[in-house]
């Protein structure tokens, strides 16, 4: 067993060594931190090449390498897809306001309510206009993205005026994207209120961080 292992693991790493970078640099901190182009083609090589060995082919080996070359080439290609997307999100962000994280494969784009709407309005922002243009700019060059577009208010007013008016600024921010050449199919919008504050209620600090728009950037992959 531990011969199958560690058979898997050489496998693993020789299917990506085809990868022009192994690390990334962030343009926020300026840390370089392991690829996603790595992380998705090893554990999709390991994976694969596991299912390989196990089968009940008689030519385990040939079978596990198979499997690990060409699970291990499409998950980096996922990797470096997603990358790609993150590294040119924060280069057309930085500095505008909105944050940029990243949760496995997908970019999560969080858009505060001060620099995109005004008070009790769904009309966005010209000021904040570029800034979503980038965003659109980034969905139409990566274009297997599909997109997720939830608004958020803080608690203040009725449950009813901020529920609606969550669903007007999402759907405000999915329109101009839209507008931008971003098809529609590939954009779902939807408000949530006052509902899953990041942030007490309690005073003004909190209540801006509760109004937001919140963008997920869905990836392909396994």
């Amino acid at each position: 067993m531990n011969r199958i292992f560690s058979l898997l693991s050489i496998i693993a790493i020789l299917s990506l060594s085809a990868c022009e970078n192994m690390y990334t640099t962030d343009a926020y901190t300026g840390e370089k931190k392991l690829s996603n182009t790595v992380k998705y083609g090893t554990s999709a090589a390991l994976g694969c090449a596991l299912a390989g060995a196990l089968s009940t082919d008689d030519n385990k080996g040939k079978r596990a390498r198979n499997s690990a070359l060409a699970c291990g080439a499409a998950g980096a290609a996922y990797g470096n897809y997603s990358d790609r997307q993150e590294a040119r999100l924060r280069q057309l962000l930085q500095g505008s306001g909105v944050q940029v994280t990243r949760m496995g494969k997908d970019v999560y784009l969080n858009l505060p309510g001060n620099i995109t709407f005004a008070t009790g309005s769904f009309k966005i922002q010209s000021d904040f206009l570029n800034t979503l243009d980038s965003i659109g700019l980034v969905l139409n060059e990566f274009n297997k993205t599909n997109l997720q577009i939830i608004g958020y208010t803080d608690s203040v007013g009725s449950d009813a005026f901020n529920q609606t008016l969550s669903e007007r600024r999402a759907q405000s921010v999915g329109q101009h994207l839209i507008s931008k050449g971003v098809p529609a199919i590939r954009v779902v919008d939807k408000g949530m209120g006052e509902r899953n504050p990041v942030a007490s209620n309690d005073n003004e600090t909190g209540r801006s961080a509760n109004r937001r728009i919140e963008l997920q950037l869905i990836n392909p992959g396994a």
